[in-house]
């Protein structure tokens, strides 16, 4: 099979593109040829060695894909080969930007005849997020106002949108070229973060959600209500800690689930949540696509188109 990959950490100029070994279905497993595949934020981090030193290369990035299964592990009857499904690999796997792959069945969920691939890998790691974050951590209830911290970006685009279809009031951040995109996704508020600082703009939410990172982190607890509570997918494994004895400081816990991916499903159908603006590479170009994610500035989602 082809594939993106990299014998060595480093900035996306390490990333290879050639043919690595297919891969087999284990028990539980399908293989599932993969159509389209996401370019995530943790995806460049992980090449840098940000997280971690690996030393099993080569090595295959991608959390989130749509395909079609190809092969079938012990134990699976759920599927059938051709079956059109997405999902997101479990924690601690990868190996999306390769024209296979081998993982749990349990982990994958049908795809929509009227939702195409690229749509399909698009939502599927920013679905799961944004719902865990919003609807499982924060447990955003109608009537709160909640700030949602890089308006623009995957994530906190379908948060912004979920949190609409709660009931909440919703102020976003982003910069000044992306005011006119996110308010389009439903924000109440729209702060451009380049010229207001926002916690001259904000306060008394109820819950914030950051997906930013860096000093926007610290900051963010400057604009909670007493007994306010923030979310953070951008400052590691686990939560900041508070400065504030009054406000409540989350690090969601971003399982993989079919459950959370068919309610991914239920919110699009639903029109909830639309499918983010999405800007599309070749497989061979993957180098480019994480050059454009590490930049931070892009809006909407990357994502490999591999057939």
């Amino acid at each position: 099979m082809k594939a993106a990959y990299f014998e060595r950490h480093g900035g996306p100029e390490a990333i290879r593109y050639g043919d690595l070994p297919d891969p087999g279905a284990g028990p539980g497993e399908v293989v599932v040829d993969i159509h389209a595949a996401s370019v995530n934020g943790a995806d460049w981090k992980v090449l840098a060695g940000r997280y971690s030193q690996l030393d099993d290369f080569p090595y295959v990035l991608g959390r989130d894909f749509s395909g079609t299964v190809a092969a079938l592990g012990g134990g699976v009857d759920e599927f059938a080969p051709g079956d059109a499904v997405f999902g997101v690999c479990d924690v601690g796997q990868e190996g999306t930007y390769a024209e296979k792959l081998a993982m749990k069945a349990a982990l994958c969920a049908r795809k929509p005849d009227g939702l195409s691939h690229v749509d399909a890998a698009a939502l599927a790691l920013i679905g799961l997020t944004a719902v865990v974050s919003i609807e499982d951590t924060l447990k955003l209830e109608a009537g709160e106002k909640i700030l949602i911290q890089g308006g623009a970006g995957g994530v906190a685009g379908f948060g912004i949108q979920l949190a609409r279809h709660i009931g909440a009031r919703v102020v976003a951040t982003c910069s000044a070229r992306n005011v006119d995109y996110v308010r389009s996704l439903g924000a109440d508020e729209v702060i451009d973060y380049n010229a207001v600082d926002f916690t001259d703009a904000v306060s008394d939410c109820d819950a914030v959600f950051d997906t930013v990172g860096g000093d926007v982190t610290e900051r963010s607890f400057a604009v909670l209500r007493p007994g306010g509570r923030a979310a953070f997918i951008a400052s590691g494994s686990t939560p900041p800690p508070s400065p504030r004895d009054d406000a409540i400081s989350l690090r969601p816990r971003v399982g993989r689930d079919r459950p959370h991916l068919e309610r991914i499903l239920e919110l699009h159908a639903a029109g909830a949540v639309t499918v983010p603006e999405i800007t599309t590479f070749a497989l061979a170009d993957a180098a480019a696509a994480l050059a454009t994610s590490a930049a931070r500035h892009l809006r909407g989602k990357l994502v490999l188109q591999i057939r």
